[in-house]
């Protein structure tokens, strides 16, 4: 082998690396642009670009010592860096969560251990006034050995953070050849088994920094605003010698605020050098409003620009305080993944994303679970998020370690801790995962706090790396959500952890913590699983956050779907592969596909419903009869009427009567403020008052008027009901023409000159519906229970599979009938089962055929609770294909559940039937629409009318629920033919219980007995 293994040895983790520092760009003059555009400074020399890259299968198969001067190169390709080999033919893309992908023997990786060697050649000019060189890898997966010129430089690990070496004696003017080894595989993998696709290469920049001879090195800044004055103080570093700094701070308008000068600090500490600048009434920084000074560190030969945000945070009373202010986290957990580049995430993808979540309402963000790159924190200073950055730390599968004992959780849970949170051989790389994110990170006035990593169980190794992080840094707060997972057998120490913490908690275990007078808020650092057509339930997530004090927030999981790019389908769909698609063992399936964005960040209606459930504002109450309309403040540190506009519009019946805007008085942060509003209601119809919330002034991710969402009140009058059902219902049914029946051993068959509707005696439902020579359905009508389960009907389909609720058979016992007053009236008993099992439903039902061809329907279910709850009930027609216009009364325009509604509003809406549908890249269930009045599908001359005197939900789709349930990627789906038309007495709920909770009882489909009304009204022309 060509190099030492250090890559299984746990007291090698580098090798001539530099001390860990702060983040920072120099240049030879003031430079305020070096966020976006840091490759501008003189002192960067960037490396990316195409390299020459050659893989092998194994360390074992590499001889050639490819990094030596001369050597020949002959057999490589090119790759470009940064890349992911994966995303070029090498090796496989491997999705896994929790399993390791290899066997579990630390610090041991398996001996064929991929590997991919990098050389570049670059041309370098020494700078006499910066004539230092030191070269950065800021994320390579998983180590790396290092050569320039054909002279070792070092080696390292831990993937996402920043490594740096001085190559200043290995360089030359002219061409130079830089060499790079990365293995996929080292010890340090062990503690990074993330919830992502396994890929590796060098997925980050690569770049020379020239510096001088003396200098700063690092530097710890921290603030302390008070209301009249703030004092910034400085400790730094410096290379080699202490040499004089120039530090001038600058607002936001670039005039001057203060001057520092650094004095010696006592031999002993952190930092050789200490300063201190105090400026009278500073602005402050948080995240609605991320006001940033620069400041400018000046010696003879560098200029470092940073910027600065006065802020702080502290607990008190159970609360979390920002700047003195209770508040709240509107989180979202979020990876680097792209479908196309992987790991490789440039600035202006980071752009998009913040851009999207400021759009959507969040203030803060988990970088799950790894550091970002490290102008990821820059942007979040200045577009205003708050960050809980985290270290490059997950060892989840060691919960999936053999337990003879017991295969239960909690046999697991005793042991997880085990092999490395609790085993002091891995304290030095638990130490250095937490250092390396700390001081890199410490300048960030984003960063509020600091996770030790995530899903490895708790030890010695994160009580120690807890103790240093808050003697470093006692100004942030600590959060470590694993540390619950431990051994029963011996006590730990919590005492430096300032959050208590959990995933998915039920309401139940949310509320037996804050009622145990706890001494930590409850922080939520997963929640809202948003895998597939979810997540529901968040409206009272919302509530139970707003009304708890000791509350402080959750951060949904998760931003975007995982999906590897794989071109464009025959149909023309993009084609995204998860887990298991790429032959890979082991796999999690597409566990991955669990964000609140596709891949190519088509936002979820997850998403949507999160934006409009942490709308800034909203109406607490409006009395209808005065116009008095109280509005609630959300915002932390902004007054609602510096933020929003408030536009209103009162509709009745879909039809919009009055519109038109308010004028917003002082609405102080988490306060209310009145408003009056009249409005004058019709005497008949729904009607519903919409308050909408839009951006009032620009800003850098927000244009002007865009919608922050809105407010839905129903309003009284003397008939409420929806006058488009009223009339349908009410309906003349008679027809002159007389209707009559035929009976046969098995069917009914209704006639008039308008209609043949034909009535199994067998099913209990119409076979076929012939309506002025047209046929209104192409299949039998069929009662479905049956719906495709969602990614969070994951652990619940089990019962229903077990129910065979997917097989279900309808069955008549007995029907009767009489004409009366030229209708006829239908009876028949029935029952639903499915193979195997017994009969899980009773149902009596009473159809009514009309002259006119209406079909009224009234099924009384009984069911059996020994079953579990139902996906769905209601009427499943096929409907001819050309029937592909909908028109309905509802929740709308965006799919809709009894949990998940609130992006959508009340009206009349009409699309096409393959506009409805929600290409989840699973497929599942979409695209239902709930608390409907009335629908109408209509084709060129034929017309299909559902209406109920109770709200119904309904699905409209080309695919049938088969179709739906059986494929595994949505470009494979197949249309049926027809127009599916699902008409429900009710869905069950959605939830998120994927990965959370159990969906709560009153969003469940298990009531005992219901009844289901509904009104079939065929037209022609």
């Amino acid at each position: 082998m060509i190099v030492p293994k250090y890559y299984e040895d746990l007291h090698v983790l580098h090798e001539n690396t530099m001390p860990n520092r702060s983040y920072y760009i120099p240049a030879s003059k003031r430079m305020d642009n070096l966020v976006e555009h840091r490759e501008a400074s003189d002192r960067m020399q960037l490396l990316n670009g195409t390299w020459n890259f050659k893989y092998y299968d194994s360390i074992y198969d590499l001889k050639d010592r490819f990094y030596e001067l001369g050597n020949s190169l002959e057999g490589f390709d090119t790759i470009p860096v940064p890349g992911c080999w994966q995303n070029f033919g090498y090796d496989h893309h491997q999705y896994t969560n929790i399993k390791y992908p290899f066997p579990a023997d630390p610090p041991y990786v398996p001996h064929d251990n991929p590997c991919g060697a990098y050389v570049t050649y670059f041309k370098y000019r020494t700078d006499s006034t910066a004539p230092k060189a030191f070269l950065n890898f800021e994320g390579v997966d998983s180590c790396y050995y290092v050569w320039v010129n054909g002279r070792y430089i070092g080696y390292s690990q831990v993937s996402h953070c920043t490594d740096e070496f001085d190559i200043t004696d290995a360089l030359h003017d002219g061409q130079n050849m830089l060499a790079v080894l990365v293995l996929k595989w080292c010890d340090g993998s062990y503690l990074e088994d993330q919830d992502k696709f396994r890929m590796s290469g060098i997925f980050r920049d690569v770049y020379i920094l020239k510096r001088p001879e003396q200098g700063i090195y690092d530097y710890f800044i921290t603030t302390a605003p008070k209301s009249e004055a703030a004092t910034i103080q400085i400790r730094a570093n410096f290379l080699d010698q202490v040499v004089p700094v120039q530090i001038t701070l600058y607002d936001a308008d670039n005039r001057a605020v203060g001057n520092g000068t650094l004095e010696t600090l006592p031999d002993g500490g952190d930092y050789q050098q200490k300063a201190e600048i105090e400026i009278k009434h500073p602005i402050l920084w948080n995240a609605e409003s991320p006001y940033l000074y620069t400041i400018v560190f000046a010696t003879d030969e560098e200029v470092i620009t940073d910027r600065v945000g006065f802020r702080e945070i502290h607990i008190s009373n159970n609360q979390v305080f920002i700047n003195g202010q209770a508040m709240k986290f509107r989180g979202i957990n979020r990876h680097d993944s792209d479908p196309v580049t992987g790991f490789v995430i440039s600035i202006d993808h980071l752009k998009r994303d913040l851009r999207m979540m400021k759009q959507h309402n969040f203030n803060a963000i988990r970088t799950s679970h790894y550091p970002n790159a490290p102008y990821f924190y820059q942007l979040c200073d200045q577009y205003g998020f708050y960050v809980i950055a985290e270290a490059d730390h997950e060892s989840h599968g060691a919960s999936e370690l053999y337990c003879s004992q017991n295969d239960s959780w909690d046999m697991h849970v005793e042991h997880w801790n085990e092999p490395f949170a609790d085993n002091p051989a891995f304290l030095d790389a638990t130490m250095d995962r937490t250092e390396r994110c700390i001081q890199r990170e410490k300048n960030r006035p984003c960063v509020m706090i600091w996770s030790m990593g995530n899903e490895s169980a708790y030890g010695c190794c994160f009580e120690e790396a807890l103790k240093w992080t808050k003697q470093f840094d006692p100004d942030r707060l600590s959060h470590y959500e694993s540390a619950q997972y431990r051994s029963s057998r011996k006590k730990y120490d919590y005492s430096n952890i300032d959050l208590y913490s959990m995933m998915y908690p039920s309401f139940e275990t949310i509320r037996g913590y804050l009622d145990s007078h706890p001494d930590k808020p409850f922080l939520m650092c997963e929640y809202g699983h948003s895998m597939g057509n979810g997540p529901g339930d968040l409206e009272d997530y919302f509530q139970l956050i707003e009304a708890e004090d000791g509350m402080c927030g959750g951060f949904i999981w998760e931003w975007c779907d995982h999906g590897i790019y794989k071109g464009i389908a025959p149909n023309g769909k993009s084609m995204y592969w998860y887990g298991g698609d790429h032959g890979e063992y082991p796999h999690d399936g597409n566990f991955c596909m669990d964000g609140m964005v596709f891949p190519d960040r088509t936002p979820h209606t997850g998403l949507l419903e999160y934006k409009n459930i942490y709308r800034p504002a909203r109406v607490v109450s409006y009395q209808q009869e005065t116009g008095k309309l109280i509005l609630h403040n959300y915002l932390d540190f902004t007054d609602l009427k510096d933020y929003v506009c408030v536009m209103y519009e009162a509709n009745c019946d879909g039809v919009v009567i009055t519109s038109g805007q308010l004028d917003v008085p002082s609405v102080p942060p988490h306060g209310d403020g009145e408003l009056l509003l009249q409005v004058n209601v019709p005497a008949s119809g729904k009607c519903y008052l919409k308050i909408s919330y839009r951006v009032k002034n620009e800003t850098e991710l927000l244009p002007q008027d865009y919608s922050l969402g809105f407010n839905e009140i129903p309003l009284k009058n003397a008939d409420s009901r929806n006058q488009k059902t009223v009339s349908l219902l009410s309906a003349p049914t008679q027809d002159t023409a007389p209707v009559s029946v035929t009976e046969s051993e098995c069917y009914l068959t209704v006639h008039s000159d308008r209609l043949t509707y034909v009535y199994s005696k067998r099913t209990g439902l119409f076979e076929r519906l012939t309506y002025d020579g047209e046929s209104i359905i192409e299949h039998p009508m069929e009662l479905n229970i049956w719906r495709a389960p969602t990614d969070n009907d994951r652990k619940l389909k089990l019962d229903w599979f077990a129910a065979h609720y997917d097989k279900s058979i309808t069955r008549a016992y007995q029907t009767s009938y009489v004409v009366k007053d030229n209708a006829v009236h239908i009876h028949s008993t029935m029952s639903m089962a499915a193979l195997i099992v017994q009969r899980f439903m009773d149902i009596d039902a009473d159809w009514t055929v009309f002259g006119n061809g209406t079909i009224s329907v009234s099924l009384k279910v009984r069911r059996n609770i020994e079953f579990p709850e139902l996906p769905r009930f209601g009427l499943r027609l096929f409907l001819p294909a050309e029937m592909e216009n909908v028109t309905y009364y509802g929740y709308g325009p965006y799919e809709s559940y009894c949990d998940k509604h609130h992006a959508s509003s009340h009206g009349v809406y009409s699309s096409a039937v393959s506009q409805m549908q929600e290409d989840y890249l699973r497929p599942q269930e979409n695209g239902s629409h709930f608390d409907c009045d009335f629908v109408s599908v209509r084709g060129e001359k034929k017309r299909l009318v559902a209406v109920s005197d109770k709200p119904f939900c309904f699905n409209a789709s080309v695919f049938t629920e088969e179709e739906l349930t059986e494929k595994a990627h949505n470009y494979e789906l197949e249309p049926c033919g027809s127009t599916v038309l699902c008409l429900d007495y009710k869905q069950n709920g959605i939830g998120s219980e994927s990965c959370g909770p159990r969906l709560m009882k009153k969003y469940r489909l298990d009531d005992a007995e219901f009844t289901f009304h509904l009104k079939l009204i065929p037209m022609i022309g």
